[in-house]
């Protein structure tokens, strides 16, 4: 089982908090395309024949290819990998961009999940933020998605925005909950060096909201969320009963996957690869077949400190089993004894052959899971 992340760096605006790679050179798609399909043939080796599980088209903003351009890549996928069976098959879009027409258009592919970037229903944040989209578009998007038959909706939210209060937070949540999406998405606001929101703060523009009352958005987030039926399966996801993300729970959980386009990342179990951020250089020498990236072979405590990071975010946690057939006694060893403090306070939870993460202990989540890291001797 494997999966295929596809990158796609068009954006028409820029938010202002947002350090993924994009470009608003909307005028190269077709030569990103081509040459998107170029990196699909020449890395068909890459996953060993596993089957693919997810695919999922990232950015960026996906939604700014046309259905013909999609139709390519997935020509090129089921060219080079076989088949497409996967049984998970994701467009990040931008609400403004699923006009009716477009949302049928999608409906010719074999995309069977939407996410959706929403942030918030508050207009004036959203202009704030730099959003194409107002509330009610993103309202429209959604149902627009659902008559056309989409039945796997995610929505992103954002909270400790500029000026957030519990009732604006609480006035998020109840949209967000009445759309009644199958997963929802919640992260707090991060000031990224380097993008216009840092640069605000550093003016006294914006203030960044503070520690307790970042607490009290999350306490209200899980609250309001589990009351409503979704399940928190990772620190910053949630779904209905049986609909979390398949294609992110893979990068949780280790599986193998490819990704294609510029910045994009690629994880093989032992080793992990990342091409160069950079538009004009990944066509010109993807296409010739001299693809730009850099690669990093994961040493023995790395794969361990991952794997910890990784499986304490979820619901499933770290399974002791899997700990020691990949690491060795010692390392089940040192993990069971740097998580005996937690166990202790209740921060951490032992079921049978998992380690998880309590309420309490999700609040703390960092410091747990840095006390269980491999420190370098």
């Amino acid at each position: 089982m494997a999966g295929i992340y596809i990158h796609i760096p068009f954006c028409k605006t820029r938010c202002i908090y947002c350090d993924f790679y994009s470009t608003t050179c909307s005028d190269k798609t077709e030569a990103f395309v081509n040459a998107l399909c170029h990196e699909l043939k020449s890395r068909k080796e890459y996953l060993n024949d596993e089957p693919i599980e997810t695919i999922y088209f990232g950015g960026g903003t996906p939604s700014q290819l046309s259905a013909a351009e999609f139709r390519k890549i997935f020509d090129a996928i089921e060219e080079h990998f076989g088949p497409i069976t996967a049984r998970e098959i994701t467009l990040e879009a931008n609400p403004d961009d699923l006009t009716e027409a477009y949302v049928q258009a999608l409906r010719t592919l074999p995309f069977n999940r939407i996410s959706m970037g929403v942030q918030t229903f508050n207009d004036k944040v959203l202009t704030l933020l730099k959003r194409r989209h107002n509330a009610t578009q993103a309202i429209e998007a959604v149902k627009r998605c659902r008559a056309a038959g989409f039945n796997n909706i995610s929505i992103d939210l954002i909270y400790g925005l500029p000026g957030e209060t519990p009732e604006s937070w609480s006035s998020d949540l109840d949209q967000a909950i009445a759309l009644d999406v199958e997963h929802i998405s919640a992260y707090h606001l991060i000031y990224e060096e380097d993008t216009v929101l840092y640069k605000l703060r550093q003016q006294h523009k914006v203030e960044e909201v503070d520690e307790e009352s970042s607490v009290l958005f999350f306490e209200m987030l899980i609250d309001r969320l589990n009351a409503a039926g979704y399940e928190h399966y990772e620190i910053s996801n949630f779904c209905k009963p049986g609909m979390y993300s398949r294609h992110n729970t893979s990068y949780w959980q280790g599986i193998s996957y490819l990704g294609c386009g510029p910045s994009a990342h690629s994880f093989n179990g032992r080793e992990r690869e990342w091409n160069t951020p950079a538009l004009e250089q990944y066509i010109s020498e993807t296409v010739i077949g001299n693809r730009p990236f850099d690669k990093e072979e994961l040493d023995f405590n790395t794969r361990y400190n991952e794997y910890i990071i990784t499986s304490l975010r979820t619901c499933w946690g770290i399974s002791l089993k899997h700990l020691e057939t990949e690491f060795g006694k010692e390392m089940l060893e040192y993990c069971l004894q740097m998580s005996a403090p937690h166990l202790r306070e209740g921060r951490m939870v032992q079921n049978n052959d998992n380690l998880k993460l309590t309420r309490n202990g999700i609040f703390l989540s960092d410091s747990i899971m840095s006390d269980l890291l491999q420190v370098e001797s």
